[in-house]
């Protein structure tokens, strides 16, 4: 056998030939208070308990390591040798968690959210707010965007979670559906089409030169899917309150998301034009990189989305 190969079995079975920290601590505790029944209450076990352990690790390294008697428990030369190194284990393994739970720390002091337009400015506030409440240390950053943009940020790793409207989930992410939507089409109320008495047709729907949002938005995307195609747009903005602004001010017909419009809706600052004969509902979905669940801040996030 190589010493390569030596080195290799050697690391393979080192769990299987030193005992576990509980043992660890359990000798140590043993050495300090001189006795197996105090070291077991202090470690939280039953003296059995104790006893069964400190006799495991004696199988285990092949050694006697404590003496018992009426009058207590004395560790034998070996045990006094074992605890010495048990001591330098036990001491890197708290350095090993004190480091993780840096991380840990390092990890729950901020929250990169990245969040296509409708969610980040209709949905997202209040689930912040939820978030704060429940981690108030934790500093959370927003960055809006369209769906292209979202996945961009998420896969350079300048986001932890991120939240999109669009048909499908964007190449090397997974998600969850965390709610769903509807598209509707608005109009000024001097428009034409709000004094319509028939529903509007999916094809002249798709023959009008709207005001939309850009290319890569979920919500043109799934609007252009549904109708299969969409002719010229009148005007193309990069934000949901910009379309909507311009609708409200009679520039044209418009596609937006009921969630963005309630308001104008019952001001009657525009109208609800129905339209027969295609869906317009979409999910809205929670997406991350692929293979990397979200853990701490972002993962309770994720859960305020779906309470």
């Amino acid at each position: 056998m190589s010493e390569v190969e030596g080195q290799r079995e050697h690391t393979a079975s080192l769990a299987h030939r030193v005992p576990d920290l509980a043992a660890l601590e359990l000798l140590l505790a043993v050495a300090r208070l001189g006795s197996l029944g105090a070291a077991a209450r202090e470690v939280g076990i039953t003296q059995p308990a104790a006893s069964s352990r400190i006799r495991s690790m004696e199988r285990q390294l092949g050694v006697a390591l404590v003496d018992r008697s009426p009058r207590g428990s004395r560790l034998t030369d070996a045990g006094a040798l074992v605890t010495d190194w048990a001591r330098r284990v036990v001491e890197a393994a708290a350095a090993f968690d004190a480091g993780a739970r840096a991380l840990r720390d390092r990890r729950d002091s901020r929250l990169r959210v990245a969040a296509s337009m409708t969610i980040a400015e209709y949905l997202l506030p209040g689930w912040l707010l939820a978030l704060h409440a429940a981690r108030p240390d934790t500093a959370v950053s927003l960055l809006a965007g369209n769906s292209a943009k979202v996945a961009e940020l998420l896969l350079s790793g300048e986001a932890d979670l991120g939240f999109v409207e669009g048909l499908s989930v964007p190449t090397g992410l997974d998600s969850v559906v965390i709610a769903h939507d509807r598209l509707i089409v608005v109009t000024a109320p001097g428009h034409p089409w709000a004094r319509r008495r028939r529903p509007l047709g999916a094809e002249e729907l798709a023959a009008t030169p709207l005001i939309l949002r850009e290319r890569g938005s979920g919500t043109r995307q799934v609007l252009d899917a549904a109708l299969g195609g969409l002719a010229r747009p009148l005007i193309e903005l990069s934000s949901t309150t910009a379309v909507k602004a311009s609708a409200v001010s009679g520039a044209g017909p418009s596609v937006l998301s009921e969630l963005a419009v309630g308001e104008e809706l019952s001001m009657r600052r525009l109208v609800s034009i129905p339209v027969e004969d295609v869906s317009l509902r979409r999910d809205l979905r929670a997406v991350w990189p692929k293979g990397h669940r979200p853990t701490g801040p972002a993962r309770e996030l994720l859960s305020l989305t779906r309470g």
